[in-house]
């Protein structure tokens, strides 16, 4: 009869410890991109909110960001760095197919030799990684967990592309996540609809790219279809991860959405009857959409803005590209 194997098991319950941010070191207003799209600082405005956007410096890239905000959350969080053994990036803009962002990001804060990927899942992927670092701590597969969103969307953006060009900002944002005696990340609800997946796209391949048959490639979106499917499909999933913390929206202190456009958040608060008591994460109008940096970025900033959020409840959902979607409840640290 053959041995039996050991089985790892982890703690019963996992919570955020701490957030670090960093945002492009350039602020780009809206004057400064309406021209190759023949538009204006107004209709920028009313569609999305968005009044300046950060964007990083030609010589500043993803990983950069994410090594500082990874720098702020260990700090914040109290956990050694040599006691972290998992750092997860969400990310679409590596540079390098490989190696991951995450294995470099770790050795340069001192976390090396953690286990560390990259993780694409677009704007859900700041979610995403979060429910898979409660689950491989809980798991017992890791024990401290650095999870960081990164993004140089300026690196893929066509200037005269008037579907996406003019949402987009460069930053990350990093949280610690670890054990906890009282649950504080709530049952993840993500999935995906790959029927969809020609919304959010690029518009041409490395490959295409390679042998001379296109530009370089870029983003670009159907703006409606997109627009229909946060408003309506993840107002759904909202309620969803709402259902599955076993909490209604009055519990709330705060709600931080992907930060797409500033009247798809504003829809969600109608859609999930927010009552005037939930602060509402509104970091696009001045970071612009940072994909997977998105909620840790405007995370960091209502923490900032209002500690008197420390320990309340706050949902979460990231929603894009593929097209998928994550969300879920937390305890703010």
């Amino acid at each position: 009869m053959s041995p039996t194997l050991k089985q790892s098991t982890g703690p019963q319950y996992t919570r955020i410890y701490g957030f670090g941010a960093a945002r492009g070191d350039r602020i780009v207003p809206n004057e400064e991109l309406i021209g190759p799209i023949d538009s204006s600082d107004e209709w920028i405005r009313q569609r999305t909110g968005i009044i300046t956007r950060t964007r990083a410096s030609e010589g500043l890239l993803a990983i950069d960001l994410a090594t500082d905000a990874a720098k702020e959350a260990i700090e914040v969080s109290g956990v050694p760095a040599d006691q972290i053994d998992l750092v997860i990036i969400a990310t679409i803009s590596n540079v390098q197919q490989t190696p991951s962002m995450a294995a470099v990001v770790a050795d340069r804060v001192g976390a090396n030799p953690a286990a560390a990927y990259d993780s694409n899942a677009a704007c859900a992927g700041y979610s995403y990684a979060v429910a898979q670092a409660d689950a491989l701590i809980r798991a017992g597969a890791a024990h401290y967990a650095l999870v960081i969103g990164a993004e140089k969307l300026s690196d893929v953006v066509d200037p005269t592309d008037r579907s996406i060009s003019f949402l987009l900002g460069d930053g990350a944002g990093a949280a610690v996540i670890g054990p906890s005696d009282f649950p504080a990340i709530s049952p993840a609800v993500w999935g995906s609809d790959g029927s969809k997946a020609h919304a959010v796209t690029m518009n041409s391949t490395l490959i295409d790219y390679r042998d001379g048959d296109a530009n370089w490639p870029t983003l670009r979106q159907e703006g409606q279809t997109v627009f229909r499917w946060a408003v309506w499909d993840m107002a759904k999933v909202a309620k969803q991860a709402l259902d599955e913390a076993g909490i209604e929206a009055s519990d709330l202190a705060a709600f931080i959405p992907h930060q797409a456009n500033m009247r798809i958040i504003d829809e969600f608060a109608k859609q999930l009857k927010l009552p005037e008591s939930v602060i509402i994460a509104r970091d696009i109008e001045t970071t612009g959409n940072t994909s997977a940096a998105s909620i840790p970025l405007a995370t960091h900033r209502l923490l900032k803005e209002h500690p008197e959020l420390s320990g309340g409840l706050a949902l979460q959902i990231g929603f894009g590209a593929g097209l998928v979607y994550g969300a879920q409840v937390v305890v703010l640290p």
